[in-house]
């Protein structure tokens, strides 16, 4: 339970912030604490987690699987450029180990396509993620539902959760054509920004997940 002087704060559906360890409590009451004179929803990820995994998770746990599963579908990781040759050779060295650390160790096998036209995934690897996600509790599996919408990947958030990947380096492989444009063509400001915003979320998730199996 997390305690503030005290007293306990709610979800927004009036719920007390209870979560499954001391350390995920620890995250939460540590965004409190660090809050001003008034609350700044915006720096604070961890309680927003709990709510949702509070509120609403257990309410719709099916349909949360359902769109990790659709995230396998189409992931990130399984469409290689067309070109350039040294971008080809960097998503293959780094993007290839991690297709195969999922067929390996989940039973996630998917197939791999070449430019941006779609490749249809076996229909036993979503069935697999799926069994994945609903096989969570509701604190790790809100966990798993943000993580593969910031990383646009069931594989990379499902390595994040089990601890077989860092958020950070995930957050790297989730946009590392992005990264090679950036080399060739710079950065601005505000794209800037957007990354350094997306990699803290990807830290915290991090976090997230290990807090939970403390």
């Amino acid at each position: 339970r997390v305690l503030l002087d005290g007293r306990s704060p709610k979800t927004p559906a009036g719920v007390p912030l209870v979560l499954p360890t001391e350390a995920a409590a620890r995250l939460v009451a540590d965004e409190w604490a660090a809050q001003g004179e008034f609350l700044d929803p915006a720096t604070m990820p961890a309680t927003r987690l709990s709510a949702t995994a509070i509120d609403r998770i257990p309410l719709a746990r099916v349909e949360t699987a359902d769109e990790i599963a659709s995230y396998a579908g189409s992931d990130g990781l399984c469409y290689f450029a067309d070109g350039p040759a040294s971008l080809i050779a960097r998503q293959e060295a780094e993007w290839s180990p991690w297709l195969d650390w999922a067929e390996r160790d989940l039973g996630v096998r998917l197939n791999r396509a070449e430019g941006i036209a779609h490749v249809a995934q076996p229909p036993e690897s979503l069935a697999r993620v799926r069994e994945l996600a609903l096989g969570l509790d509701d604190f790790a599996l809100t966990g798993l539902a943000t993580a593969v919408g910031l990383f646009g990947s069931a594989v990379l958030a499902l390595a994040v959760q089990r601890g077989a990947l860092s958020g950070d380096a995930a957050y790297d492989l989730s946009r590392l054509e992005e990264a090679f444009q950036e080399t060739r063509w710079g950065v601005d400001a505000e794209a800037a920004a957007r990354t350094a915003s997306r990699r803290a979320e990807a830290e915290l998730l991090d976090r997230w997940f290990r807090a939970l199996a403390a």
